[in-house]
């Protein structure tokens, strides 16, 4: 038996759970049982909370089925605590240094609730606010969160306590608790910092569900009516339930037009059923409030919220979405309804027909034959698109007017901000790599990152549009939560564009070696340096003559620069080939028997081939402070790492590139790594996006063990 157990109900914060969990389990005092709440034994934060149960034994995850919300996550925790104290803590929160410490030494003896300080930590920039507890303890009821308090595991046993189900199951929680206890107590201390999310409290969106507050009231003061309970507790925790009741009466936005009087009405049964008898309405405008909710007088209380709001200045006209003058056609296609059958790709901001959408543009033109599939891109790359395509140029008559009436649009990178998310109409992002550096909002602190990347405002309005966000492992689909926080489905589907690495065949291969001019016989090495923040301009970073010319004749060096970067500086011919220009990275990828990079995310895409990789470091502790990273790649890399010039070409001249201790490498990287890209990741993303299939009709992820990647070429990588 621990002195205290932590309850962490995990779902939707994958992301966000190593904090929490980490914050917990480096506390000075080590007395405590943690346990995650999973939504399913495969989930993100399912996978997350085991690796830290493989490595601590006081980490103890249980399950609890989503259709049980979060009452029913908690509920699974404390059947499962054996604590003295019982403690709640959401997955994207943490607890402060030093917290269980201050808690056991201020706990007195046998209490039942022990309340204590939170900071609430904005999502973005501004200095935490630590709401002031202010009232005596045994009336603080349902206005502290439950996870700012400490509970008596046998105080709840004893008394069947429980969270209620529904919405605003804490301020019931809260209030049942404050019904029950004896003995309560106060800790001024800050022991959580409450992170608040971009979206936004889920409890304050418009909705049904805020009727669900007033049966969490009716709930509490029918206990409150069953038992013999202080006065001047009953007296303050009515003042607390109808605070909230009337702060979201005041609030039309919440509660739907047509149900707002029948809010306003049942509110007012309640209250005047469980009145206490003494009760003094609050002074001022809440006040006033209190009394027309007691006679039910809603005409009054509209006119009386209707003066309010417009004395502070909240009423204003609705600003209409500003429009460029030249996209004006773009605003008029607006008012048409949307074209069911019409779906636009966009790839790299229109540098060519490429990368994710391209890959399922094409099996949506095989699945899905009834939707009409136009690409966007700039005029330089229209002549290098496939000719069966349709397409149209960005900032176009015609790329406004579909862009206005499609349906679907898919775009590895982000539309225009001008693009409106019409209601009905479906954006998928499919990204275009896994994240090692920093992306999205977690480039903030960053300075150099930072200043190149625009307004952080702006991206987030652009994330507001995604409805979907593709995934190939689960570190992305963690890493993406952080990055690009929004309402979105993450789709744990693969990235579509290496289907090719499971579908190629050894006559691909071929092919497409012959195509990039890659000298039959020859092992080709594949030389892929990302973009450094710090530099302009494209730098090879390695001379690529004398490489080759240490390394030996039966190599070839394939050049491929970023994206960013129109080409690169190798000169194309003898065993330097430049393929920077060649539209599609995965055909690249195929015809490489090993890839050289440094810290470019072609590495995770490249590792679905098993073939040999290795990292070319000379510069990472550079690139790390100035870009940030998510994990250090010279501790978990994907093969052999070189730092020198020298070291990379004794990799190839003893072959150590490829032998068992890199495979070894390879084959952890690939198991973190390769999770979900097994040839079908397309044809899950068409199902489920273009089709409406449901998510259980879904191809299922092949297992790793039982993917056959494409051949390589090279006799010496088959050996």
């Amino acid at each position: 038996m621990s002195r205290f157990s932590v309850i962490v109900p995990t779902f939707g914060v994958a992301g966000h759970l190593a904090r929490a969990l980490d914050s917990v389990l480096t506390q000075s005092f080590g007395d405590v049982e943690l346990i995650p709440v999973c939504d399913a034994p495969d989930s993100p934060a399912a996978a997350v909370a085991a690796a830290y149960a493989a490595r601590d034994p006081r980490v103890a995850p249980v399950h609890s089925p989503p259709s049980g919300g979060l009452s029913g996550a908690r509920n699974t925790g404390i059947a499962a605590a054996t604590g003295d104290y019982l403690l709640f803590l959401d997955g994207d929160d943490d607890l402060v240094p030093g917290a269980l410490g201050a808690l056991d030494a201020g706990l007195p003896a046998g209490v039942d609730v022990l309340y204590f300080g939170h900071q609430r930590v904005h999502w973005w920039e501004g200095e935490p606010s630590t709401p002031p507890l202010d009232k005596a303890p045994e009336v603080l009821g349902a206005h502290v969160p439950a996870w700012s308090a400490a509970y008596r595991r046998g105080f709840l046993t004893e008394h069947g306590l429980t969270f209620p189900e529904g919405h605003f199951t804490d301020a019931g929680w809260g209030g049942l608790v404050t019904v029950a206890a004896e003995r309560s107590a106060l800790l001024r201390t800050v022991c959580v910092r409450h992170h608040l999310r971009r979206q936004g409290s889920r409890l304050n969106a418009p909705g049904g569900h805020h009727f669900e507050l007033l049966d969490q009231v009716e709930r509490v003061l029918t206990r409150v009516s069953e038992r013999t309970v202080p006065a001047a507790r009953s007296k303050a925790l009515f003042g607390q339930l109808f605070s909230l009741v009337l702060k979201t009466a005041a609030h039309p936005a919440r509660v739907p037009a047509r149900r707002r009087r029948a809010f306003f009405r049942r509110a007012g049964t309640l209250y005047r059923r469980h009145r206490p008898a003494g009760f003094r309405v609050p002074a001022g405008s809440l006040g006033v409030q209190h009394r027309l909710l007691a006679v039910g007088a809603y005409g009054a209380f509209r006119a009386l919220r209707g003066a309010n709001r417009a004395a502070s200045g909240v009423v204003r006209r609705v600003p209409r979405p500003r429009m460029l003058r030249t996209r004006a056609l773009y605003a008029a296609q607006l008012r048409r309804p949307l074209d069911e059958n019409l779906a636009v790709y966009c790839a790299y901001w229109g540098r060519g027909y490429a990368c994710n959408p391209a890959a399922i543009h094409a099996k949506a033109r095989e699945l899905a034959p009834h939707i009409r599939s136009v690409f966007l891109v700039e005029p330089e790359a229209v002549a290098a698109l496939p000719k069966d395509v349709e397409h149209a140029v960005i900032g176009s008559r015609r790329a406004w007017e579909v862009l206005a009436r499609a349906k679907y649009l898919v775009n590895n990178a982000n539309f225009a901000d001008g693009v409106v998310k019409r209601p009905g109409s479906v954006h998928v992002q499919t990204q275009h790599g896994t994240p090692l550096k920093k992306m999205g909002v977690d480039q903030s602190t960053y300075p150099v990152v930072a200043a190149a990347s625009g307004s952080f405002t702006k991206l987030l309005s652009r994330v507001d549009r995604w409805d979907y966000n593709l995934s190939s492992n689960r570190h992305s689909t963690q890493m993406w939560e952080r990055a690009f926080p929004g309402t979105y489905e993450a789709l744990e589907y693969g990235y579509p564009r290496n289907d090719a690495f499971c579908t190629a065949t050894a006559e691909d291969v071929a092919r497409v070696r012959e195509r990039l001019g890659v000298p039959e016989g020859k092992t080709a090495l594949l030389y892929a340096p990302t973009h450094r923040d710090y530099s302009t301009g494209f730098e090879a970073r390695l001379d690529l003559e004398a490489f080759c010319e240490e390394i030996g004749e039966e190599f070839v060096v394939l050049l491929r620069a970023h994206y960013f970067y129109d080409e690169g500086r190798g000169r194309s011919g003898g065993r330097i080939i430049d393929v920077t220009g060649h539209r599609s990275s995965e055909d690249v990828c195929l015809a490489a028997d090993a890839l050289i990079t440094d810290y470019s995310s072609i590495m995770f895409d490249y590792a679905n081939l098993d073939r040999p990789i290795v990292v070319y470091a000379d510069d990472w502790e550079v690139y790390r402070e100035t870009r940030g990273v998510y994990f250090d790649v010279m501790q978990e890399p994907p093969g052999r790492v070189a730092r020198t010039p020298g070291e990379l070409a004794g990799l190839f001249t003893d072959g150590s590139y490829a032998a068992a201790a890199a495979a070894d490498l390879r084959a952890r990287f690939r198991e973190r790594f390769c999770q979900f890209d097994d040839g079908r990741a397309a044809e899950r993303v068409v199902r489920r996006v273009l089709l409406g299939e449901p998510p259980e009709a879904i191809p299922p992820v092949l297992p790793l063990a039982e993917r056959v990647p494409a051949p390589a070429a090279s006799t010496l990588v088959r050996s």
